[in-house]
């Protein structure tokens, strides 16, 4: 049986790594002129509002599509304020549930429960916005939404923060949603980034009679920041993206005349999916394109800071080395 030479097959492995590098260079270079796309094509679309409200529209309240006067602090608040609570919630619940599954569950435990885990990310977020809307909501309402307020009513601060009607809905609602939806993700990524901690670390500070805790907090947690802030990341970049289970449960309510945890508010996400198909073209639909705008640059900006975050404490480091 004959073979082809060895000169040829280099060559041919030769032609094939040529081939695999333009792909993935044509590949690299196609997505990033799908996102210089998206970006001009939200700029154009966005250029009447702009032209008309400039950076007024980032301190405006007012959303009045009749009187074509537009406003997106309502919304941009609404975005910023779900996320933050979100990842308050999330974070530490996350951290906890990786911690459990790589250095305290028992062997039998930490397939089926981390299974289960990453199954939540599965759940369409619809399913999310009826069952906070149907279920949750008046749970709060009930059980928090009251008790706080018939504690903190007269008390000048958290009196203010906790009030407003009390039917469950509102952005303190939205978090909590949104916290149950990207835990999967944060949870999923600190466990990964756990298991990879080589055990030989680990195994030498319990060695030397470091607690769990310590061994968590001064080998694990070095050793993968980079991952876990990559995983945050990406759950607050779903929270900030996330549409239809914020739609349901923040009230789309276009002004901002408190500040409570409870009050109705709007997103720009929510608010691009309720009236997106119903604007006509002018004014209206510019906005909301201006909104998106804020929206992808909100983005751009997080991932950029995490990206900074990263180089400074990479950067520090070599410096103590």
């Amino acid at each position: 049986m004959s073979s082809s030479p060895p000169t040829q097959r280099v060559r041919a492995g030769a032609l094939v790594d040529r081939v695999f590098g333009w792909a993935a260079r044509a590949a690299a270079l196609l997505t990033l002129g799908l996102l210089a796309g998206i970006l001009v094509s939200l700029v154009i679309g966005a250029a009447p509002a702009i032209h008309k409200y400039g950076l007024g529209f980032f301190t405006s309240t007012t959303w009045d599509p009749v009187s074509e006067e537009f406003g997106g602090l309502v919304m941009i608040y609404g975005t910023l304020a779900t996320s933050i609570i979100a990842l308050v919630i999330a974070v530490p619940v996350s951290f906890g549930i990786a911690l459990f599954l790589t250095e305290l569950s028992p062997a039998w435990l930490k397939r089926p429960l981390g299974t289960a885990i990453e199954l939540l990310a599965a759940v369409p977020s619809i399913v999310y916005g009826m069952w906070g809307l149907l279920v949750f909501g008046p749970i709060l309402a009930t059980f928090v939404q009251q008790p706080l307020q018939a504690v903190f009513a007269n008390v000048p601060v958290l009196g203010a923060l906790f009030s407003g009607p009390p039917v469950g809905i509102g952005i303190l609602a939205a978090g909590i949603i949104l916290a149950i939806m990207i835990i999967p993700f944060i949870a999923a990524v600190m466990r990964d980034v756990f298991d990879v901690t080589p055990p030989m670390l680990k195994e030498s500070a319990y060695a030397l009679g470091s607690t769990t805790w310590e061994v968590v907090f001064k080998v694990v947690l070095p050793y993968t920041k980079s991952g876990v802030i990559g995983g945050i990341m990406l759950g607050l970049g779903r929270a900030l993206g996330e549409t239809m289970a914020v739609t349901f449960v923040i009230g789309n309510f276009n002004q901002l005349d408190t500040l409570s945890l409870f009050a109705p508010a709007n997103s720009i996400t929510s608010a691009l999916a309720n009236e997106f198909a119903e604007a006509g073209s002018g004014m209206h639909q510019s906005a909301l394109i201006y909104l998106g705008l804020v929206l992808f640059f909100i983005t751009f900006v997080v991932l950029s800071l995490s990206k900074l975050l990263l180089a400074r404490l990479r950067r520090n480091e070599g410096t103590r080395a």
